[in-house]
């Protein structure tokens, strides 16, 4: 009997409604695991998930048998249900909408991984938006930045 190989590596990107400071130091780790959770339960390969305060990244190795934005929906809701329900935050949190999806090859699997180890140190000489807006670039996707994020600058 035949079976189905695929060797899919999906780079996501989300931020915080308004792209407020929400996620905090004290708990953003568990949040980071409880993501990590999600994939799994999905029966994903979560590789690494890391951000700062305004928005997160996260690495799958992707299996065909799920859909790319199934995905990063079920992330985002799961995990906002979880913050909420958890209390970290006074007010109500919620993902800003929309995401971006980056395909990698095996080959880059330890410069992404690096990369997203690294985003403390990656935002204190670059914002968001000069990031994102990079990664558009970089994978030649148009784009009209009315579209992009909310951007606090």
């Amino acid at each position: 009997m035949a079976g189905t190989f695929s060797q899919i590596y999906i780079h996501y990107v989300f931020a915080v409604e308004r792209r407020e400071n929400l996620l905090e130091k004290p708990w953003r780790e568990e949040v980071f695991k409880y993501i990590a959770g999600i994939i799994k339960g999905k029966k994903q390969k979560p590789i690494i998930v890391n951000g700062v305060s305004d928005h997160v990244h996260v690495f799958v190795g992707l299996k065909p048998v799920v859909s790319i934005s199934d995905l990063v929906r079920d992330i985002k809701n799961n995990s906002s249900n979880f913050i909420n329900d958890q209390n970290f935050l006074k007010s109500k949190f919620s993902w800003q909408e929309g995401y971006g999806a980056f395909s990698h090859s095996h080959s880059q699997l330890d410069t992404v991984y690096q990369y997203i180890a690294n985003q403390e140190n990656h935002h204190r000489k670059k914002t968001f938006k000069e990031e994102y807006i990079e990664f558009l670039q970089k994978f030649e996707i148009e784009y009209q930045e009315k579209y992009l994020f909310e951007w606090l600058d």
